[in-house]
């Protein structure tokens, strides 16, 4: 019983979307806005530097928490922590308090990660950069940093539970992505150019 209520806690902590909260204090749904995603890409195209920092601090914040509960206010189960994560990040892409239309799970993610798996954030980060600075997609760096968890798990011998969570996570990553994947093989998914930097320094060397 009390594992369940930790994995509903965690839940619901993930259905509280950063982008949305600071919304309603700004009067802005940023679900009416860009790509209608309330996660923290499109609360910068949309809203600006500043409040896109506050979403993704709300939205780690609440990741890293429910870990966090789970693991002081649980039993002792090894797999409750990751479950309350799991539970959070679909809290995240599926709100309970927002109508069930939420981000897509990325900084929830990184927030639980930081708890349950510290040295998988700076590989997770430094994928991400490196793919995004080369491609200036966001969709594309986020999909292949979560991907890199598996082979991170396989390359340091992680037990079951980790790797289990390391390939459910890297999926799911994929299914929220699942629209910026199918732009982008059909060549219509914006990218940040000045994100390019490689592309930038090597006009630059030219």
């Amino acid at each position: 019983m009390n594992a369940a209520l930790l994995i509903i806690a965690a839940y619901l902590l993930g259905s509280l979307s950063g982008s949305l909260l600071l919304g309603r204090l700004r009067g802005v749904d940023i679900r009416q806005h860009g790509s209608g995603n309330a996660g923290g890409t499109n609360a910068l195209r949309t809203q600006g530097w500043t409040f896109a920092l506050g979403t993704v601090l709300v939205d780690v914040g609440k990741g890293a928490l429910a870990v966090w509960l789970a693991r002081r206010l649980g039993t002792g189960l090894a797999w409750l922590p990751y479950a309350a994560g799991l539970a959070a990040v679909i809290g995240h892409v599926w709100p309970l308090f927002h109508g069930f239309r939420g981000g897509k799970g990325a900084g929830t993610l990184v927030g639980a990660l930081l708890l349950l798996w510290p040295l998988s954030v700076a590989v997770l980060v430094a994928t991400w950069l490196l793919v995004l600075t080369v491609s200036g997609y966001v969709g594309l760096a986020t999909v292949l940093a979560a991907a890199s968890l598996v082979p991170l798990a396989l390359a340091t011998g992680a037990d079951a539970l980790r790797l289990g969570f390391a390939i459910v996570l890297a999926l799911f990553i994929v299914f929220t992505h699942r629209g910026n994947l199918r732009r982008l093989r059909a060549g219509v998914e914006p990218r940040f150019e000045r994100a390019r930097l490689w592309s930038r320094l090597r006009r630059g060397a030219a």
